[in-house]
């Protein structure tokens, strides 16, 4: 079973940023669709970003579009969520996400095995 093993959670204030990592147990990050979710308190998990296999196409939610960038680096086999501009709305348990069967993103929870234990993110106002 391939575990996401997912770091860079924290508090910040608004207006501050955050770089939330996502590395694979197995395999390489270039072989797996991958995403970022997030849940907050009383809240349906939602997706945040998405990004396809080779990391050519990615989806990002309406409202985190140009403050949110997700990003792999093949190197050090790890995905990234670069979050700047925060706001207490974004504050929640952050999720990663892999399938290494589909090269496109994925936009659908259910469709993704592979799963991080989540890590908090807190902004303060």
């Amino acid at each position: 079973q391939v575990q996401l093993l997912e770091s860079g959670g924290g508090l910040v204030q608004a207006g501050g940023s955050l770089r939330l990592s996502c590395a694979p147990s197995e395999g390489t990050v270039s072989n797996y669709a991958m995403a970022w979710f997030r849940q907050a308190p009383g809240k349906e998990r939602e997706l945040v970003a998405a990004i396809s296999q080779i990391g050519q196409n990615r989806y990002y939610a309406d409202s985190v579009q140009d403050r949110f960038t997700i990003s792999r680096d093949n190197a050090k086999n790890t995905m990234y969520l670069q979050m700047t501009t925060l706001k207490p709305e974004d504050t929640a348990v952050y999720y990663c996400a892999a399938d290494p069967d589909t090269y496109y993103y994925i936009l659908r929870e259910e469709q993704y095995p592979y799963w991080g234990q989540g890590t908090q993110v807190t902004v303060s106002s």
